[in-house]
């Protein structure tokens, strides 16, 4: 009676045998790739992503089919690196829509005969955070508007100020050619 019980415990969300990362952000327009690292008695298992509440039949879900082979829906693709025992989510040309939680998982339900196939499914939440531009890009944009501009023109007029040229030879105003003649 206790075994059954155990196993749950063995299989609970977040388990260690699928890990990554429990956040991921991206921006509008942008790409935000998660990456999910597998046992390996778990190599030849389907892994799937989807949006919770993850009802198959009504959320889009994107699973492998073949270790290394890219599988795309829409602008989520999925891909498994059965040699690194790991697998990609890549989400493209994100929206403030992809916003939301996501399960990153592996399809463990009837995969093998046996005890296994009364295991549910090993999974993990991701928190996808969409944000409206690139903070570093726009944090530079001001940057370059209010400090690196006019810090450029303050040091370029100094460079033109003394480097300006001497007309003027001991109080008497001269022309830079009539320097040349009194020097010869």
């Amino acid at each position: 009676m206790w075994l059954p019980s155990a196993l749950l415990l063995l299989c609970v969300p977040g388990c260690s045998s699928l890990s990554g990362p429990s956040t991921a952000m991206g921006t509008i327009g942008g790409s935000l790739s998660v990456q999910c690292r597998y046992e390996e008695k778990y190599k030849t298992f389907t892994k799937y992503w989807c949006r919770q509440p993850c009802l198959f039949l009504w959320n889009q879900i994107v699973a492998t089919r073949e270790s290394e082979e890219e599988v795309r829906s829409d602008h989520v693709s999925i891909v498994d690196h059965s040699g690194d025992l790991t697998f990609t989510v890549t989400l493209e040309n994100l929206t403030a829509d992809d916003a939301g939680k996501y399960r990153c998982g592996i399809a463990t339900i009837l995969h093998e005969e046996g005890l296994l196939g009364f295991l549910p499914d090993l999974f993990f939440q991701v928190q996808v955070f969409v944000s409206p531009r690139s903070l570093p890009g726009s944090v530079h944009f001001l940057l370059l508007i209010l400090v690196k501009v006019p810090l450029f023109l303050t040091m370029l007029s100094a460079v033109l100020w003394v480097n300006r040229p001497q007309w003027a030879v001991c109080g008497k105003q001269s022309r830079p050619d009539e320097d040349n003649n009194i020097l010869s």
